[in-house]
């Protein structure tokens, strides 16, 4: 059975049956109809995926694999805030009259800083450290600016990722703020995996581990009955994950990650975005 499927069922059921509900608290996020959306929470979860053994997707309903790597790349590679830069849909709601998302994610990542090496962005400056200085205690990328907070139409939910050499293998630290588990946690651990197998590929390491670190692991009022019935659903083996055999991190498109043999449950139950 797919370990990414357990992990998930083991947290879904972790935060329901010891979490906690803000019910009695005044919330930020509402539902389309104007209603107040609540939660129930576990403070601090994290999770350990290691890429040797198995890429972490879950099979108990389908992630939509391309889409999640799509917005990663439109992230990482493109660092763009333009919703027009993204193939789907999943940024419209924070996207403002210009069709941006502010001063978030891509943009901040694109921002250059000078160093006695050169002038790098965020991207490149964990290019030139894995190919010069592979074994740094310093390599990550870091989204959550304060100065640029308020010019974000939704402050980084995943917000840092720390890279991390031992012997040969390239690990990594995804630290996330905040995650609607049903909605997005699977679409997050899926392409940062990928992200840290672009990183390995073209760097010449082979991939670790994926380490997830959740601040306020939650679920949604409306998403709990679906949540339950969703952990019943059958396990399946974890599909292989093939990536391009490319050594500039710059000319992958989406069309270079697959998942083979992917299967997974029929899944309707439609999940609605509080925003």
């Amino acid at each position: 059975m797919s370990k990414a499927d357990q992990i998930f069922v083991e947290n879904i059921l972790d935060i329901l049956q010891n979490g906690w509900k803000d019910d009695d608290v005044a919330v930020r996020p509402h539902w389309s109809d104007g209603t107040p959306a609540h939660t129930i929470k576990k403070f601090c979860i994290v999770n350990r995926y290691n890429l040797q053994e198995e890429f972490p997707v879950i099979t108990l309903r389908k992630t939509f694999f391309k889409n999640c790597v799509d917005e990663m790349l439109w992230i990482w590679q493109r660092k763009s805030n333009n919703i027009a830069d993204l193939n789907s849909k999943i940024w419209d709601s924070w996207a403002d009259e210009n069709g941006t998302i502010g001063k978030a994610y891509g943009y901040q990542l694109a921002q250059k800083s000078i160093y006695p090496e050169g002038e790098f962005d965020q991207v490149d400056r964990i290019l030139f450290d894995l190919k010069n200085n592979p074994y740094s205690r310093r390599i990550m990328a870091n989204m959550y600016v304060h100065k640029d907070l308020h010019e974000m139409n939704l402050y980084p939910c995943a917000y840092s990722f720390t890279l991390n050499v031992t012997g040969n293998k390239l690990n990594g630290v995804l630290n996330q703020r905040s995650q609607d588990m049903m909605v997005a946690n699977n679409w997050n651990v899926a392409q940062y995996a990928a992200l840290l197998c672009m990183f390995a590929k073209v760097s010449g390491f082979v991939p670790g581990e994926l380490v997830h670190v959740i601040a306020d692991a939650h679920i949604y009022d409306r998403h709990v009955p679906i949540a339950l019935e969703m952990i019943k659903k059958e396990q399946f083996e974890a599909p292989k994950f093939v990536l391009a055999d490319k050594t500039d991190f710059y000319d992958f498109t989406v069309e270079d990650f697959s998942l083979v043999d992917y299967k997974y449950n029929a899944f309707d139950e439609k999940l609605e975005v509080a925003v």
